[in-house]
């Protein structure tokens, strides 16, 4: 039971069924309470009329036995002296049991006449005269007595003086059976209705809500198999509703394309890795067993080439790895044009001289990375022209742009974004020591994003090509806003 109510259908059953429970419980305790206000209402004018009309007759002069009154089960009627005492009745009517608060009224007329006098009373007795009838009418509710039969009533009082100078009270009452049978009959009625119409609700909330949620377990179960399987080209199951759960539909593929893509990415990037790596391994492998054998054969310069490319391809991956696990730039400052200037003093064994033309800008950022990014523009430059190399630093708008520039053949429109992905050589014939393994230029792009900035190639206008790093300059170093006019 409890793991059932732990299922979204259930709580929203729960919860909608209670709400409407709470709801129609409200509703019908104010429709009952509104109902019985109305009859009650209307027993009330009925009572006080013929409560009026007795008092009417009496203060005309009509006789006590003359009085014309009503039929006592219908509405009994009763004439009390300022004692308290019975002077008329209606017909049949064997006594009246009013409310505390007529009582307490002719409780007040005895006391008066035995000299504790209510002030208020006293006025309003003092105020009427030979035959009038107060305005005011006393109601309440009790019990009369016709025929040996007792029945609830509501009674209205009216104080009169007839022309006799007698003060008189006539009470009225009209039968609350009426009243008493519409509400009961509502209640009745709410009361099988109520459980009828919540086992409805809860049982079409139940099935709306085990509908509305079936594509989401279609999606769980399909996950799960995914999960089950590794199998990351399967999709789940998209409705054709523009609802939420569609969304989270088309959300979960496009999450899983977004994955299949990435492991794809990372199977080719461990492959090619491997394949980059057995050729100087297997290189420097066979010039050592040969050396072994033949010690004057041992080509050492060889080797030492073979181990220095493992150590740049190992760093390589390493500066890779680093980048994808999202390894963030160190926050320092820099003069780029400095900086230019001190990485390209450094480099030896270059085949042509590097020129710069650097205007002084900030940025932020990792001081390595940033060196390693140039120095893989400067090495792709170098292998690919033919008599120079230019390097220029500006300034333009918020950001700060490093051009490295050679004269070389260029790269091809449809390569220009190739070419920055791993393991990628344009030149396929180029032998893998002069070429490289194909990641500088995508770790440059990658530093370059990391960084809030971009990398890209372009045609120079000598035909060779341009690669532009763009960084954002260091705040203090961007170029105020001007302010708009008012």
């Amino acid at each position: 039971m409890r793991r059932r109510m732990r299922s979204v259908r259930a709580r929203a059953t729960l919860a909608a069924t209670l709400v409407v429970a709470i709801a129609l419980v409200a509703a019908g305790a104010a429709v009952l309470l509104a109902l019985r206000a109305s009859l009650i209402g209307q027993a009330d004018a009925e009572a006080d009329s013929v409560a009026r009309n007795a008092a009417s007759a009496l203060s005309h002069g009509l006789a006590y036995n003359d009085l014309d009154l009503p039929d006592g089960d219908e509405n009994p009627v009763e004439v009390l002296d300022r004692k308290g005492k019975a002077v008329a009745s209606g017909e049949d009517v064997e006594g009246m049991n009013v409310s505390a608060k007529a009582s307490d009224r002719l409780n007040s007329i005895a006391n008066d006449d035995a000299g504790d006098t209510d002030e208020g009373l006293a006025d309003e007795e003092d105020a009427l005269e030979a035959g009038d009838i107060a305005d005011e009418t006393w109601y309440g509710e009790g019990t009369a007595t016709v025929e040996g039969v007792t029945a609830d009533y509501r009674f209205a009082g009216v104080d009169v003086v007839t022309k006799g100078g007698v003060p008189l009270t006539v009470y009225a009452g009209a039968p609350l059976s009426a009243e008493q049978g519409a509400v009961g009959t509502a209640l009745t009625a709410m009361l099988i209705g109520l459980p009828l119409l919540l086992v409805t609700v809860s049982g079409v909330t139940y099935l709306v809500t085990r509908r509305a949620l079936r594509p989401v377990e279609g999606i769980r179960a399909e996950m799960a198999a995914i999960t089950a399987s590794e199998d990351l080209s399967r999709r789940v199951p998209e409705a054709a509703t523009h609802d939420e759960v569609a969304r989270l539909a088309r959300t979960t593929n496009e999450t899983l394309a977004a994955l299949e893509s990435s492991v794809e990415r990372q199977r080719s990037f461990v492959a090619d890795a491997s394949h980059e790596l057995r050729s100087p391994i297997a290189s420097l492998r066979t010039q050592l067993e040969v050396g072994a054998a033949h010690p004057e054969l041992l080509d050492v310069e060889g080797a030492v080439e073979d181990t220095v490319r493992l150590q740049r391809l190992a760093a390589d991956l390493l500066l890779l790895a680093r980048l994808d696990a999202g390894e963030r730039s160190a926050d320092a400052r820099l003069d780029l044009a400095a900086f230019v200037h001190e990485e390209t003093g450094q480099r030896v064994g270059d085949r042509v001289e590097v020129s710069v033309d650097a205007e002084s800008v900030e940025v932020a950022g990792s001081r390595g990375q940033l060196a390693r990014v140039l120095g893989n523009l400067l090495d792709n430059a170098q292998r690919h022209t033919r008599t120079s190399v230019a390097v220029t630093v500006r300034r333009s708008g918020e950001w700060a742009v490093l051009g490295v520039a050679d004269d070389g053949t260029g790269v091809p429109a449809a390569e220009r974004e190739r070419v920055f992905e791993r393991f990628v050589r344009l030149d396929e014939a180029r032998t893998r020591d002069d070429g490289g393994a194909g990641l500088g230029l995508a770790i440059a792009r990658d530093v370059a994003v990391r960084h809030g900035g971009s990398l890209t190639v372009r045609d120079t206008p000598t035909g060779g090509a341009l690669f532009e790093l763009r960084l954002p300059l260091a705040k203090s170093d961007r170029p105020a806003q001007s302010a708009q006019p008012v």
